[in-house]
């Protein structure tokens, strides 16, 4: 197996960072198991400029003190990512969870595995090298606002919380928008709620918001889109929750999946919990959203089509996720439509783990007034309440009432 110790070709360097970012300097350190690449890496942040021709990937560290090192020497080939480079990210993992460096990763070949892999062991950074006319310095940048809105360098990446529809109407919205409401007051922590349910999603109409930017807002500018651009983005609900809406007014947009990777990224290393409504948009596959999502709740109403399009879902298109996977059964009534719950079994192949009551009209004015229902007393905000304190670990407040009788 291969070591990852600090190699004496190591170098220290200081980089002056723009003054609007409120830090004068960063210590980095670059570590590269190719010399000759090391030293063109070190010109270039010195003010020097950069070859190009290494086969290997690299990765730099820094922070605003103290010892910051770390060691990759990751090799590609056309199978992707080998056992050498699972040494190393398991490296780069160690370092983001016991220092305070941020890690950047470089390769000479953009390669989606690798980045997949770089960002779960908490890479900040993935460049392509050799760089782009000013990567490096905004990459640095960056991560030197991050180490500046981020007071906890050390905290774990957050979870990514994925609600998807088997059809159109199924209710996705509603239990999504709810749910974070309620996970954003359970939780006490930084809840983040994004729209992808792109490009006519009503979560910030169902939350009574008006924002001056979007999803497709952040898509567009993921270039040089992180946690401090991305806060500006945002628009804050009365219970706390920080919202990313879908647009206004019908955008013409192509979503890139590598922006969508990039902005799930930057969220995720931003806050405790994101909640994404998916919407019934199953493209959404083609990114690394199912990758890094913790669970994946799969809203489904009892009717012959919602039930057969979640059993597709199931069996095909998240199949490789199954493990994540929660199912939800909105609008649930016994036996509506003459369906009991062994024929829901039966189509939907396992047990769903939610019910959320059926009450049409409550949701109804909650749309009409922009007030959730997780706010309020009813049989749907307690399920709905029961789900997030399920993934935050609060105490269930059936367990909190029994608990108060014996003291």
């Amino acid at each position: 197996m291969s070591t990852f110790e600090l190699p004496e070709t190591e170098i220290g360097l200081r980089f002056d960072i723009p003054e609007s970012v409120g830090m004068s300097k960063v210590s980095i350190a670059i570590v590269d198991p190719d010399r000759q690449r090391l030293k063109e890496v070190t010109a270039l942040l010195s003010g020097g400029r950069t070859g190009g021709g290494a086969r290997d990937t690299g990765l730099f560290a820094h922070g605003s003190g103290g010892s910051v090192a770390g060691r990759a020497g990751i090799r590609h080939d056309s199978g992707g990512v080998d056992s050498n480079a699972r040494d190393a990210l398991r490296t780069v993992e160690s370092l983001c969870a016991l220092s305070p460096a941020s890690v950047v990763v470089y390769s000479q070949r953009s390669d989606q595995e690798l980045l997949l892999h770089a960002m779960r062991s908490g890479a900040r950074e993935f460049l392509t090298y050799p760089f782009s006319p000013g990567a490096i310095h905004e990459a640095i940048a960056r991560v030197a606002v991050r180490m500046q809105t981020t007071p906890n360098p050390k905290k774990a990446t957050g979870k990514i919380l994925v609600f998807m529809g088997s059809k159109g109407g199924a209710g996705v919205t509603t239990v999504a928008c709810n749910f974070a409401v309620a996970l954003a007051q359970e939780a006490k922590k930084n809840i983040l709620f994004i729209d992808f349910d792109l490009p006519l999603g009503d979560a910030g109409l169902n939350l009574g918001l008006k924002a001056d930017y979007s999803t497709v807002d952040a898509l567009r500018e993921a270039v040089r889109l992180d946690s401090a651009f991305l806060s500006r983005l945002l628009v804050k609900h009365s219970s706390g929750l920080s919202v990313l809406p879908a647009p206004g007014q019908f955008p013409h947009f192509v979503i890139e999946d590598d922006a969508a990777n990039r902005l799930l990224a930057v969220a995720s290393n931003s806050f405790d919990y994101v909640v994404i409504d998916a919407g019934s948009r199953h493209d959404w596959t083609r990114t690394h959203l199912f990758d890094l999502a913790s669970r994946i709740y799969l809203v489904t109403q009892v009717g012959v089509p919602e039930l057969r399009n979640a059993n597709r879902m199931i069996t095909n298109s998240i199949s490789a996720h199954t493990k994540k996977v929660e199912i939800v059964v909105s609008r649930y009534s016994a036996k509506s439509m003459g369906i009991d719950d062994d024929a829901i079994e039966r189509a939907l192949t396992r047990e769903p783990q939610w019910r959320v009551p059926n009450n049409y009209f409550a949701v109804r004015e909650m749309q009409n007034r922009a007030e959730p229902l997780a706010l309020a007393n009813s049989p749907i905000a307690r399920v709905i309440r029961k789900m997030a304190r399920d993934v935050c670990g609060a105490p269930d407040e059936e367990k909190k009432g029994l608990m108060g009788i014996f003291r």
